[in-house]
């Protein structure tokens, strides 16, 4: 079931869900704005020939309040706000209208798992054939709240506890032969 404001506004109250710093203007009737931070992550193009899942990708680090997001351009930010989420609530992130009808499309790629602490980094986007300029403390996007049917196991993934834009971990992945192999079983089964 997704929280509405009453619900959420609780849990902050009664510390059962931790957003940091939270001021009640950015609460909305099914969701939590949250900020911009002034940390971002690029990719370094010029630093490999291309991108592997298997290895970490290179990128440039930006510490400033205002960035400019160049055309056709992707870039890592984070949120300004912490949040710490019970093992019975999860989270998604998504970008608020306003900001995506100027064609910044903004992601969390996937849910915020149960028990997650952290600052969220978000998938920034740039659709359009000019620049946007971004200023940090400025409201960027949305946290919709759902709690589960039964308390789970808190994450303690890669991504745990993260306090700046983080660079893609996904070459830390387990990804075993026998998955490998099952996959490519799999794929012949539908040729």
């Amino acid at each position: 079931m997704i929280l509405s404001d009453k619900t959420i506004f609780k849990k902050l109250k009664e510390q059962e869900l931790v957003i940091e710093p939270f001021s009640t203007s950015q609460l909305q009737p099914a969701s939590v704005d949250l900020r911009l931070g002034n940390h971002f992550l690029m990719v370094d193009e010029h630093a490999v020939p291309f991108i592997s899942l298997d290895q970490p990708a290179e990128y440039k680090e930006i510490c400033m309040d205002i960035i400019i997001i160049p055309p056709q351009s992707f870039v890592l930010g984070t949120t300004l706000e912490c949040i710490s989420l019970p093992n019975d609530m999860t989270a998604f992130v998504e970008g608020r209208s306003s900001i995506g009808r100027l064609g910044l499309f903004i992601q969390n790629a996937g849910w915020v798992d149960p028990g997650f602490e952290g600052h969220i980094t978000l998938e920034l986007y740039n659709s359009n054939r000019v620049p946007i300029e971004l200023k940090a403390g400025r409201r960027i996007c949305q946290l919709v709240l759902a709690t589960l049917d039964q308390e789970t196991t808190p994450y303690m993934g890669k991504y745990c506890c993260q306090n700046k834009a983080t660079e893609s971990r996904v070459y830390l992945d387990e990804e075993t032969e026998e998955l490998i192999s099952r996959s490519k079983h799999k794929v012949k089964e539908f040729d």
